[in-house]
């Protein structure tokens, strides 16, 4: 009985969190980016995976209670991330617009990169950014998975986070794997304006829906 009771406990969090994240949004485009570009995949696949991990424990020991207690510090972290999508966007569309390289041929862009590379420091305090200014991450991660994992009982609880955690790194290993895979796709300077393209629209109606949800708030 009690290993069926942590079998439904990790197989509940592994399903409901599987559900939430594999919707397209900033932090899934901006790790399939870097797969693409094949720089700092396995840091980018391991932080998304720990940071879903400590999130989810994190609203299942008391912080989903905590934040609808407090409607003020929701406010606060709803607003702020609904600028850091905004600006996101902005950029994403610049670099579309004026792709500075989008003349050069593949061999040629890839030359480009392979001389300025960016730092492991640059890429995750930008992915730790994109996770943790996004008020999705409290709204899903916090919030739903805490309530839903706080209900188990004794260790199921924990069970039920290892089951996020196992569900997060099967879908960002996934993802990295896609992005290797499109390399080819990419090869073509087009490709990119056409991912900062989408990337910057969808950004934008991120941090619409999310500034609606602000001036509910007020």
């Amino acid at each position: 009985m009690f290993a069926s009771d942590l079998s439904s406990a990790w197989l509940a969090g592994f399903t409901v969190c599987i559900s939430l994240i594999v919707s397209i949004g900033a932090q899934n485009l901006y790790v399939l980016r870097q797969a693409v570009q094949g720089e700092h995949v396995r840091a980018c696949v391991t932080w998304c995976v720990i940071s879903d991990a400590v999130l989810v424990a994190i609203g299942v020991a008391g912080m989903s209670q905590m934040l609808e207690q407090r409607p003020g510090l929701a406010y606060y972290l709803t607003l702020g991330g609904a600028v850091f999508l905004l600006a996101y966007g902005l950029f994403a569309l610049r670099r579309m617009w004026l792709a500075p390289d989008a003349a050069l041929n593949a061999d040629e862009r890839a030359d480009k990169r392979s001389l300025a590379p960016r730092s492991l420091m640059s890429v995750m305090a930008a992915l730790a950014a994109i996770t943790l200014l996004n008020p999705h991450v409290y709204l899903d991660t916090v919030l739903l998975m805490g309530s839903i994992g706080a209900q188990q009982q004794g260790v199921s609880r924990w069970t039920y986070v290892m089951g996020a955690a196992s569900a997060s790194l099967s879908w960002f290993v996934l993802l990295a794997f896609a992005g290797q895979r499109m390399k080819g796709i990419f090869a073509n300077p087009k490709a990119w304006r056409v991912m900062d393209g989408i990337t910057g629209v969808m950004m934008l109606a991120l941090a619409w829906w999310v500034a609606s949800g602000v001036m509910q708030m007020d």
